[in-house]
């Protein structure tokens, strides 16, 4: 394979692909630590939303509301845990991974109690991909950008509408102001308590999403843990791209990217496990390069006690 194959199309095309889900869930996690709750319950809600889109859209006979019940579904969830982590103040890290851990048990069981061992049927309704008349047919940037699942273009969407609210709307400034100081948002008449449960509902509504692309869009079917770490690479998209929306798009490419080559590497005889690494060890090194460089929302994972408002 020569260097021109291995990064050819098809590499920007997978980078795409694979960086597309740990992309919607980094902009929900960006709302969500905005706000200052540090949700890494986005792994979990991705598996639930991928479990759930696959099991709408086989019951229901449609791809569309399939993608309905499994965004409902992660936002469920991400109430679940926001009731937790804003109403109770518990800690936001262990009710995350608390979170995951039950959405594991819970879509594994319910795939083999509904489906049986046998997995999800063939014959389940995919999400389009669409091909965009003349941009298609343009040399490599056709299939690479024009030629893609509906839930990629509505990422790129998405991404723009996301960048405008948080940084050019009221409502934005609200849910930065809650992130970085609740005590003068609540004094200044900002409800703090329901623009933190904002934040993590969009956070449950883009991981829902993501779910959603890797069982019925990506595919059209459902295998236990899919997931397979992406939320908590989503996670470190969003700190390495020092919590913005913009930002934490580039480094989720950035991570496609060495998901892509790793595909690739696949087919030259190198050792199946140190291929599978890479995407983790590209984690790993973006993290040690950027923590410490990029601030957090100064209230990022605290909870809110209204008792100590000035």
């Amino acid at each position: 394979m020569s260097l021109g194959d291995f990064l050819g199309v098809q590499t920007w095309v997978g980078t795409i692909s694979w960086g597309a889900p740990i992309a919607l869930a980094a902009l929900g996690g960006t709302f969500s630590e905005r706000t200052g709750v540090v949700n890494i319950a986005m792994e979990g809600l991705m598996l639930i939303s991928a479990f759930f889109s696959v099991l709408g859209a086989w019951a229901l006979h449609n791809a569309w509301l399939g993608l309905g019940v499994g965004v409902v579904s992660a936002m469920l969830f991400a109430l679940l845990f926001a009731w937790g982590a804003i109403r109770f103040k518990a800690d936001q890290i262990i009710l995350g991974m608390a979170i995951n851990t039950l959405a594991m048990g819970l879509t594994g069981y319910l795939l083999n109690t509904i489906f049986g061992y046998g997995g999800t049927p063939v014959n389940t309704p995919q999400l389009p991909t669409v091909s965009i008349p003349l941009l298609a047919s343009i040399p490599w940037l056709g299939p690479v950008l024009f030629r893609q699942n509906v839930l990629i273009y509505a990422l790129f969407i998405l991404l723009v509408l996301s960048h405008f609210l948080l940084f050019h709307t009221r409502l934005g400034l609200r849910m930065r102001a809650v992130g970085e100081h609740p005590q003068a948002a609540d004094a200044a008449g900002i409800n703090v308590y329901r623009i933190r449960y904002l934040g993590v509902l969009l956070s449950g509504f883009f991981s829902g999403l993501a779910g959603a692309y890797l069982s019925i869009g990506a595919l059209n079917s459902f295998n236990v843990n899919m997931s397979n770490g992406r939320g908590y690479i989503a996670l470190a998209a969003m700190i390495f791209g020092g919590w913005t929306p913009l930002g934490a798009f580039g480094a989720s490419m950035l991570f496609g990217f060495a998901s892509s080559i790793a595909f690739n590497l696949q087919g030259l005889g190198i050792p199946k496990d140190l291929v599978l690494m890479l995407p983790y060890v590209a984690t790993i090194v973006a993290l040690a390069g950027v923590v410490g460089r990029t601030t957090a929302p100064a209230a990022d994972g605290v909870p809110y006690d209204p008792s100590e408002s000035s």
